[in-house]
Protein backbone atom coordinates (compact mmCIF):
# COMPACT_ATOMS: atom_id res chain seq x y z
CA UNK A 1 0.00 0.00 0.00
CA UNK A 2 1.28 3.43 -0.89
CA UNK A 3 1.84 5.42 2.31
CA UNK A 4 0.11 8.72 2.78
CA UNK A 5 2.15 11.92 2.94
CA UNK A 6 3.73 12.37 6.38
CA UNK A 7 2.45 15.02 8.78
CA UNK A 8 4.33 18.26 9.44
CA UNK A 9 6.89 17.63 6.73
CA UNK A 10 10.04 19.74 6.72
CA UNK A 11 11.91 19.80 3.43
CA UNK A 12 15.56 19.07 3.88
CA UNK A 13 16.48 20.06 0.34
CA UNK A 14 18.10 23.42 -0.32
CA UNK A 15 16.64 25.73 -2.88
CA UNK A 16 16.61 24.07 -6.29
CA UNK A 17 17.10 27.37 -8.10
CA UNK A 18 19.45 26.87 -11.01
CA UNK A 19 19.09 23.06 -10.97
CA UNK A 20 17.48 21.59 -14.07
CA UNK A 21 16.70 18.18 -12.57
CA UNK A 22 17.06 18.04 -8.78
CA UNK A 23 15.94 14.41 -8.69
CA UNK A 24 13.46 12.80 -6.29
CA UNK A 25 12.31 15.11 -3.54
CA UNK A 26 13.41 13.94 -0.10
CA UNK A 27 11.85 15.16 3.16
CA UNK A 28 12.11 14.18 6.81
CA UNK A 29 10.23 14.72 10.04
CA UNK A 30 10.98 14.46 13.76
CA UNK A 31 9.35 11.57 15.62
CA UNK A 32 10.55 11.17 19.20
CA UNK A 33 14.14 11.91 18.24
CA UNK A 34 14.23 9.57 15.19
CA UNK A 35 14.51 10.36 11.48
CA UNK A 36 12.04 9.15 8.88
CA UNK A 37 12.91 9.73 5.24
CA UNK A 38 10.35 9.89 2.44
CA UNK A 39 10.84 9.97 -1.33
CA UNK A 40 8.35 11.68 -3.58
CA UNK A 41 8.42 10.23 -7.08
CA UNK A 42 7.66 12.13 -10.26
CA UNK A 43 4.25 10.47 -10.36
CA UNK A 44 3.37 12.09 -7.03
CA UNK A 45 3.40 8.95 -4.84
CA UNK A 46 5.27 8.72 -1.52
CA UNK A 47 7.65 5.93 -0.51
CA UNK A 48 9.16 5.45 2.94
CA UNK A 49 12.93 5.13 2.76
CA UNK A 50 13.55 3.13 5.91
CA UNK A 51 16.70 1.62 4.48
CA UNK A 52 18.11 5.02 3.61
CA UNK A 53 17.36 6.32 7.10
CA UNK A 54 19.20 3.39 8.64
CA UNK A 55 22.07 3.84 6.24
CA UNK A 56 22.37 7.53 7.07
CA UNK A 57 22.46 6.71 10.77
CA UNK A 58 25.19 4.10 10.26
CA UNK A 59 27.15 6.42 8.02
CA UNK A 60 27.10 3.99 5.06
CA UNK A 61 25.15 6.39 2.86
CA UNK A 62 26.66 9.79 2.33
CA UNK A 63 24.60 12.87 2.96
CA UNK A 64 25.36 14.13 -0.56
CA UNK A 65 23.81 10.97 -2.06
CA UNK A 66 20.46 11.85 -0.54
CA UNK A 67 20.50 15.55 0.22
CA UNK A 68 23.12 18.11 1.23
CA UNK A 69 21.17 19.00 4.36
CA UNK A 70 20.20 15.59 5.75
CA UNK A 71 21.64 15.30 9.25
CA UNK A 72 22.25 12.38 11.56
CA UNK A 73 19.89 11.16 14.25
CA UNK A 74 22.08 12.45 17.07
CA UNK A 75 22.28 15.97 15.68
CA UNK A 76 18.50 16.06 15.29
CA UNK A 77 18.12 15.08 18.93
CA UNK A 78 20.35 17.97 19.93
CA UNK A 79 18.45 20.34 17.69
CA UNK A 80 15.14 19.24 19.15
CA UNK A 81 16.50 19.53 22.69
CA UNK A 82 18.28 22.88 22.47
CA UNK A 83 16.53 25.11 19.98
CA UNK A 84 12.94 25.45 21.18
CA UNK A 85 11.70 29.02 21.32
CA UNK A 86 11.26 29.23 25.10
CA UNK A 87 15.03 29.40 25.69
CA UNK A 88 15.48 32.36 23.34
CA UNK A 89 15.21 35.62 25.38
CA UNK A 90 12.75 38.13 23.97
CA UNK A 91 10.86 41.13 25.29
CA UNK A 92 11.44 43.77 27.93
CA UNK A 93 11.70 41.47 30.93
CA UNK A 94 8.12 41.32 32.22
CA UNK A 95 5.87 38.32 32.68
CA UNK A 96 4.82 38.47 29.01
CA UNK A 97 8.44 38.33 27.86
CA UNK A 98 10.69 35.31 27.43
CA UNK A 99 13.56 35.24 29.91
CA UNK A 100 15.29 32.32 28.22
CA UNK A 101 14.80 30.23 31.37
CA UNK A 102 12.91 26.95 31.12
CA UNK A 103 12.90 25.71 34.71
CA UNK A 104 11.65 22.48 36.21
CA UNK A 105 10.84 23.15 39.88
CA UNK A 106 10.49 20.03 42.00
CA UNK A 107 8.68 20.76 45.27
CA UNK A 108 6.97 23.86 43.89
CA UNK A 109 3.83 23.26 45.96
CA UNK A 110 5.71 23.77 49.22
CA UNK A 111 6.32 26.89 51.29
CA UNK A 112 9.44 28.04 49.44
CA UNK A 113 8.26 26.72 46.08
CA UNK A 114 5.44 29.21 45.60
CA UNK A 115 7.84 32.13 46.06
CA UNK A 116 10.31 30.64 43.58
CA UNK A 117 7.60 30.08 40.96
CA UNK A 118 6.36 33.63 41.50
CA UNK A 119 9.84 35.10 41.00
CA UNK A 120 10.46 33.06 37.87
CA UNK A 121 7.02 33.74 36.41
CA UNK A 122 7.21 37.50 36.77
CA UNK A 123 10.30 37.68 34.54
CA UNK A 124 8.77 35.59 31.76
CA UNK A 125 10.18 32.13 32.46
CA UNK A 126 8.60 28.91 31.31
CA UNK A 127 8.09 26.66 34.33
CA UNK A 128 7.45 22.93 34.56
CA UNK A 129 5.91 21.95 37.90
CA UNK A 130 6.03 18.22 38.71
CA UNK A 131 3.45 17.45 41.39
CA UNK A 132 2.31 14.43 43.38
CA UNK A 133 -0.64 16.01 45.20
CA UNK A 134 -4.19 16.60 44.06
CA UNK A 135 -4.25 18.92 41.02
CA UNK A 136 -6.47 21.30 42.98
CA UNK A 137 -3.53 22.01 45.32
CA UNK A 138 -1.51 23.39 42.40
CA UNK A 139 -4.09 25.84 41.08
CA UNK A 140 -2.65 28.80 43.01
CA UNK A 141 0.56 28.45 40.97
CA UNK A 142 -1.03 28.84 37.52
CA UNK A 143 -1.65 32.64 37.70
CA UNK A 144 1.99 33.26 38.65
CA UNK A 145 3.06 33.06 35.01
CA UNK A 146 1.71 34.26 31.71
CA UNK A 147 -0.77 32.19 29.73
CA UNK A 148 0.79 28.86 28.78
CA UNK A 149 4.05 29.50 30.63
CA UNK A 150 3.35 27.18 33.56
CA UNK A 151 2.97 23.47 32.85
CA UNK A 152 1.79 20.97 35.47
CA UNK A 153 3.16 17.45 35.19
CA UNK A 154 2.27 14.52 37.43
CA UNK A 155 5.32 12.56 38.56
CA UNK A 156 6.29 9.64 40.75
CA UNK A 157 9.38 10.16 42.89
CA UNK A 158 10.32 6.49 42.46
CA UNK A 159 9.76 6.44 38.70
CA UNK A 160 12.95 7.43 36.88
CA UNK A 161 11.15 7.86 33.57
CA UNK A 162 8.76 10.44 35.02
CA UNK A 163 11.75 12.41 36.35
CA UNK A 164 13.38 12.32 32.92
CA UNK A 165 10.21 13.57 31.28
CA UNK A 166 10.07 16.46 33.72
CA UNK A 167 13.59 17.71 32.93
CA UNK A 168 14.10 16.74 29.28
CA UNK A 169 13.19 20.15 27.82
CA UNK A 170 14.52 22.39 30.62
CA UNK A 171 17.80 24.24 30.92
CA UNK A 172 17.36 24.81 34.68
CA UNK A 173 16.32 22.29 37.34
CA UNK A 174 15.56 23.33 40.93
CA UNK A 175 15.14 20.77 43.70
CA UNK A 176 13.01 22.04 46.59
CA UNK A 177 11.74 18.64 47.68
CA UNK A 178 11.65 18.40 51.46
CA UNK A 179 9.62 17.22 54.40
CA UNK A 180 9.89 18.03 58.12
CA UNK A 181 8.54 14.67 59.22
CA UNK A 182 8.71 11.07 58.06
CA UNK A 183 5.75 9.14 56.66
CA UNK A 184 5.12 5.46 56.01
CA UNK A 185 5.88 5.92 52.32
CA UNK A 186 8.82 8.33 52.48
CA UNK A 187 11.55 8.44 55.09
CA UNK A 188 14.16 11.16 55.40
CA UNK A 189 16.57 8.98 53.41
CA UNK A 190 14.12 8.96 50.49
CA UNK A 191 13.31 12.67 50.57
CA UNK A 192 16.80 14.06 51.22
CA UNK A 193 19.09 11.48 49.58
CA UNK A 194 17.46 9.17 47.05
CA UNK A 195 15.18 11.68 45.33
CA UNK A 196 17.89 14.39 44.97
CA UNK A 197 20.23 11.75 43.55
CA UNK A 198 17.73 10.70 40.89
CA UNK A 199 16.88 14.29 39.98
CA UNK A 200 20.55 15.28 39.71
CA UNK A 201 21.31 12.20 37.60
CA UNK A 202 18.39 12.89 35.24
CA UNK A 203 19.43 16.54 34.94
CA UNK A 204 23.00 15.61 34.03
CA UNK A 205 21.90 13.04 31.46
CA UNK A 206 19.49 15.55 29.90
CA UNK A 207 22.24 18.14 29.49
CA UNK A 208 20.72 20.66 31.90
CA UNK A 209 22.84 23.79 32.20
CA UNK A 210 22.03 24.74 35.81
CA UNK A 211 21.01 22.52 38.72
CA UNK A 212 20.12 24.16 42.05
CA UNK A 213 19.71 22.09 45.21
CA UNK A 214 18.30 23.40 48.49
CA UNK A 215 19.88 21.95 51.62
CA UNK A 216 20.03 23.35 55.18
CA UNK A 217 22.46 25.62 56.97
CA UNK A 218 22.99 23.12 59.80
CA UNK A 219 23.31 20.03 57.62
CA UNK A 220 25.89 17.88 59.37
CA UNK A 221 26.63 14.19 59.22
CA UNK A 222 27.08 14.18 63.03
CA UNK A 223 23.94 16.15 63.90
CA UNK A 224 21.44 14.83 66.47
CA UNK A 225 18.71 15.60 63.94
CA UNK A 226 18.08 12.86 61.39
CA UNK A 227 16.80 15.42 58.90
CA UNK A 228 20.06 17.37 59.09
CA UNK A 229 22.15 14.20 58.81
CA UNK A 230 20.36 13.13 55.65
CA UNK A 231 20.59 16.67 54.28
CA UNK A 232 24.37 16.47 54.60
CA UNK A 233 24.46 13.15 52.74
CA UNK A 234 22.14 14.63 50.13
CA UNK A 235 24.66 17.38 49.40
CA UNK A 236 27.34 14.76 48.81
CA UNK A 237 25.29 12.65 46.39
CA UNK A 238 24.22 15.75 44.45
CA UNK A 239 27.87 16.77 44.07
CA UNK A 240 28.71 13.27 42.85
CA UNK A 241 25.95 13.18 40.23
CA UNK A 242 26.11 16.86 39.17
CA UNK A 243 29.50 18.39 40.09
CA UNK A 244 28.51 21.89 38.90
CA UNK A 245 25.37 21.99 41.03
CA UNK A 246 24.64 25.14 43.04
CA UNK A 247 23.81 24.26 46.65
CA UNK A 248 22.00 26.79 48.81
CA UNK A 249 22.10 26.27 52.59
CA UNK A 250 19.38 28.47 54.13
CA UNK A 251 18.70 28.73 57.84
CA UNK A 252 15.14 28.57 59.19
CA UNK A 253 12.76 30.41 56.85
CA UNK A 254 10.21 32.94 58.02
CA UNK A 255 7.35 34.43 56.05
CA UNK A 256 3.63 34.05 55.57
CA UNK A 257 2.49 30.54 56.52
CA UNK A 258 5.96 29.54 57.71
CA UNK A 259 6.66 26.72 60.15
CA UNK A 260 9.07 28.65 62.34
CA UNK A 261 7.58 31.83 63.78
CA UNK A 262 4.06 30.44 63.47
CA UNK A 263 5.16 27.29 65.28
CA UNK A 264 6.12 29.21 68.40
CA UNK A 265 3.17 31.60 68.11
CA UNK A 266 0.75 28.65 68.03
CA UNK A 267 2.03 27.53 71.41
CA UNK A 268 -0.35 30.10 72.91
CA UNK A 269 -3.12 27.54 72.47
CA UNK A 270 -1.46 25.46 75.19
CA UNK A 271 -1.28 28.39 77.63
CA UNK A 272 1.00 31.31 78.30
CA UNK A 273 3.88 29.09 79.46
CA UNK A 274 6.24 28.04 76.65
CA UNK A 275 8.63 25.12 77.26
CA UNK A 276 12.14 25.54 75.85
CA UNK A 277 15.14 23.27 76.23
CA UNK A 278 17.63 25.11 78.43
CA UNK A 279 15.23 28.09 78.51
CA UNK A 280 16.32 28.77 74.93
CA UNK A 281 19.37 30.66 76.19
CA UNK A 282 21.89 28.20 74.78
CA UNK A 283 20.58 28.32 71.22
CA UNK A 284 21.26 31.04 68.66
CA UNK A 285 19.14 31.33 65.51
CA UNK A 286 19.64 33.44 62.38
CA UNK A 287 16.36 33.19 60.40
CA UNK A 288 16.18 34.32 56.77
CA UNK A 289 13.25 35.85 54.89
CA UNK A 290 11.73 33.42 52.39
CA UNK A 291 11.55 36.07 49.65
CA UNK A 292 15.31 36.59 49.95
CA UNK A 293 15.86 32.86 49.39
CA UNK A 294 13.65 32.93 46.28
CA UNK A 295 15.61 35.92 44.98
CA UNK A 296 18.85 34.05 45.66
CA UNK A 297 17.68 31.11 43.56
CA UNK A 298 16.86 33.35 40.60
CA UNK A 299 20.18 35.18 40.98
CA UNK A 300 22.05 31.87 41.08
CA UNK A 301 20.40 30.92 37.78
CA UNK A 302 21.66 34.10 36.13
CA UNK A 303 25.10 34.07 37.78
CA UNK A 304 27.51 32.08 35.62
CA UNK A 305 30.17 31.97 38.35
CA UNK A 306 27.77 30.26 40.78
CA UNK A 307 28.25 26.80 39.26
CA UNK A 308 29.81 24.34 41.66
CA UNK A 309 29.52 26.63 44.70
CA UNK A 310 27.68 26.36 48.01
CA UNK A 311 26.02 29.40 49.57
CA UNK A 312 25.18 30.06 53.22
CA UNK A 313 21.81 31.85 53.10
CA UNK A 314 21.09 33.61 56.42
CA UNK A 315 19.45 36.74 57.75
CA UNK A 316 21.36 39.81 58.91
CA UNK A 317 20.92 39.24 62.68
CA UNK A 318 21.42 36.41 65.17
CA UNK A 319 19.15 36.02 68.21
CA UNK A 320 18.95 33.88 71.30
CA UNK A 321 16.03 31.51 70.88
CA UNK A 322 14.54 32.74 74.16
CA UNK A 323 14.65 36.38 73.02
CA UNK A 324 13.25 35.47 69.61
CA UNK A 325 10.25 33.59 71.05
CA UNK A 326 9.65 36.40 73.54
CA UNK A 327 9.61 38.86 70.64
CA UNK A 328 7.14 36.68 68.73
CA UNK A 329 4.70 36.80 71.65
CA UNK A 330 5.27 40.54 72.08
CA UNK A 331 4.37 41.23 68.44
CA UNK A 332 1.25 39.09 68.84
CA UNK A 333 0.44 40.95 72.10
CA UNK A 334 0.23 37.69 74.02
CA UNK A 335 1.58 37.04 77.49
CA UNK A 336 4.79 35.04 77.57
CA UNK A 337 6.29 32.87 80.29
CA UNK A 338 9.08 30.42 79.49
CA UNK A 339 10.24 27.49 81.55
CA UNK A 340 12.96 24.89 81.01
CA UNK A 341 11.95 21.39 80.01
CA UNK A 342 14.44 18.50 79.81
CA UNK A 343 14.89 17.02 76.37
CA UNK A 344 13.62 13.49 77.27
CA UNK A 345 10.33 14.88 78.60
CA UNK A 346 9.96 17.16 75.59
CA UNK A 347 10.55 14.16 73.32
CA UNK A 348 7.84 12.24 75.16
CA UNK A 349 5.34 15.02 74.44
CA UNK A 350 6.44 15.22 70.81
CA UNK A 351 6.06 11.46 70.45
CA UNK A 352 2.37 11.87 71.26
CA UNK A 353 1.94 14.35 68.39
CA UNK A 354 3.80 12.03 66.01
CA UNK A 355 0.93 9.55 66.32
CA UNK A 356 -1.17 11.92 64.23
CA UNK A 357 -1.69 10.20 60.84
CA UNK A 358 -1.67 13.62 59.14
CA UNK A 359 0.83 16.46 59.50
CA UNK A 360 2.03 16.44 63.14
CA UNK A 361 2.21 19.75 64.94
CA UNK A 362 5.66 18.87 66.22
CA UNK A 363 8.06 15.96 66.29
CA UNK A 364 11.15 14.88 68.15
CA UNK A 365 13.36 15.70 65.19
CA UNK A 366 11.81 19.16 64.89
CA UNK A 367 12.50 19.89 68.55
CA UNK A 368 16.13 18.90 68.14
CA UNK A 369 16.50 20.98 64.97
CA UNK A 370 14.99 24.12 66.50
CA UNK A 371 17.32 23.87 69.50
CA UNK A 372 20.52 23.66 67.43
CA UNK A 373 22.59 26.83 67.13
CA UNK A 374 22.88 28.04 63.54
CA UNK A 375 26.36 27.43 62.18
CA UNK A 376 28.63 30.12 60.77
CA UNK A 377 30.37 29.68 57.42
CA UNK A 378 32.76 32.61 56.99
CA UNK A 379 34.38 30.96 53.95
CA UNK A 380 31.14 30.45 52.02
CA UNK A 381 29.50 33.17 49.91
CA UNK A 382 26.10 34.46 51.00
CA UNK A 383 23.22 36.62 49.90
CA UNK A 384 25.42 39.66 49.36
CA UNK A 385 27.50 37.74 46.81
CA UNK A 386 24.31 37.16 44.82
CA UNK A 387 23.46 40.87 44.92
CA UNK A 388 20.77 40.59 47.60
CA UNK A 389 20.52 42.63 50.80
CA UNK A 390 19.22 40.41 53.65
CA UNK A 391 15.87 41.53 55.08
CA UNK A 392 15.77 42.06 58.88
CA UNK A 393 13.25 39.99 60.80
CA UNK A 394 11.67 43.10 62.32
CA UNK A 395 10.80 44.48 58.88
CA UNK A 396 8.37 41.72 57.91
CA UNK A 397 7.47 40.01 61.17
CA UNK A 398 4.09 41.73 61.39
CA UNK A 399 2.80 40.20 58.15
CA UNK A 400 3.48 36.78 59.67
CA UNK A 401 2.15 37.29 63.18
CA UNK A 402 -0.74 39.72 62.80
CA UNK A 403 -3.22 36.86 62.59
CA UNK A 404 -2.19 35.72 66.07
CA UNK A 405 -3.32 39.01 67.64
CA UNK A 406 -6.60 39.53 69.40
CA UNK A 407 -9.07 41.99 67.88
CA UNK A 408 -8.06 44.68 70.36
CA UNK A 409 -4.46 44.78 69.09
CA UNK A 410 -5.12 43.93 65.44
CA UNK A 411 -4.07 47.35 64.09
CA UNK A 412 -1.41 48.14 66.69
CA UNK A 413 1.82 49.55 65.29
CA UNK A 414 4.99 47.51 65.48
CA UNK A 415 6.91 50.42 67.02
CA UNK A 416 5.08 49.77 70.28
CA UNK A 417 6.82 46.40 70.60
CA UNK A 418 10.22 45.96 72.20
CA UNK A 419 12.55 44.38 69.67
CA UNK A 420 14.72 41.33 70.28
CA UNK A 421 18.37 42.08 70.97
CA UNK A 422 20.76 40.63 68.36
CA UNK A 423 23.84 38.74 69.55
CA UNK A 424 27.26 38.39 67.96
CA UNK A 425 28.03 34.76 68.77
Amino acid sequence: MTPSPPHRLHSCLPSAAGLRNPGPRLIHRFTAGNVRLYNKTRSGTWTHSAGQAAAVERGKLSQRTISPSVVTVESIRIQKRKLHQAIIPRGKGGRSSFSGIVATVFGATGFLGRYVVNRLGRIGSQIVIPYRCDPYDTMHLKPMGDLGQITLLHWDARDKDSIRRAVENSNVVINLVGREWETWNYKFEDVNINIPRQIALAAREAGVEKFIHISHLNANIKSISKLLRTKAVGEQVVREEFPDAVILKPSELFGREDRFLNYFANMRWFGAAVPLIGMGKKTVKQPVYVVDVAKAIVSAIKEADANGKSYAIVGPNRYLLHDLVEYVFAVAHRSFISYPLPRPFYHLIARFFELNPFEPWTSRDKLDRFHITDMKYPDLPGLEDLGITPTPLEQNVLEVLRRHRSFRWLEAELEETKQATPVNY
